[in-house]
């Protein structure tokens, strides 16, 4: 697996995108015009940066880092149905980590997912990241329900000294 810079494909981006369904994001299904529109108006480079997931030399997913220019940023994966369930979201938060932690000098990286996501918790947990916290209704689907999300976070010690720290999750205070 490599990831390679997002150059402006539109119409590979519009393709993934409306290819597939998206089941654990607010949208289910996309609209090839309002991705158009996106990257138009500069949406996946604006403070951002984003990345093609390519496995044997096809693109089969993206990498969105958000607020690029914080110390702590967000990001999301959308990988291809076709590419679900392969290993690739985990080797996609591994070399997150290397490059906000080893190139870009970040101190923390958090990640959300939906709680009934497994595959995504699996992937986080897979890759290192600790599960950080649990928000009751805390996630909006476009169809009006409202979902559990749970927090995962790595840490720029964890990384460097390639050690998994627990938290205290159950700690109470005094």
């Amino acid at each position: 697996m490599e990831l390679t810079i997002f150059n402006g494909e539109t119409e590979d981006l519009v393709q993934l995108l409306t290819g597939n369904e998206w089941p654990y994001h607010a949208d289910l299904e996309v609209d090839a015009n309002a991705v158009r529109k996106a990257i138009k108006k500069g949406y996946y480079a604006d403070r951002r940066e984003t990345f093609w997931i390519i496995e044997a030399g096809e693109k089969m997913g993206i990498l969105i880092i958000n607020d690029i220019n914080d110390t702590i940023p967000l990001f999301d994966i959308r990988l291809a149905a076709k590419a679900r369930g392969k290993g690739l979201g985990v080797k996609a938060l591994k070399w997150l980590q290397n490059y906000l932690f080893g190139e870009k000098s970040k101190i923390r990286i958090e990640g959300y997912t939906r709680a009934d996501n497994i595959a995504m918790r699996k992937s986080f947990t897979k890759a290192g990241f600790v599960k950080e916290g649990y928000l009751r209704n805390a996630w909006e689907n476009a169809d009006g329900t409202i979902s559990d999300t749970v927090l995962y976070g790595a840490i720029y010690e964890d990384w460097k000294a390639e050690l998994v720290t627990p938290i205290k999750m159950n700690e109470v205070p005094y």
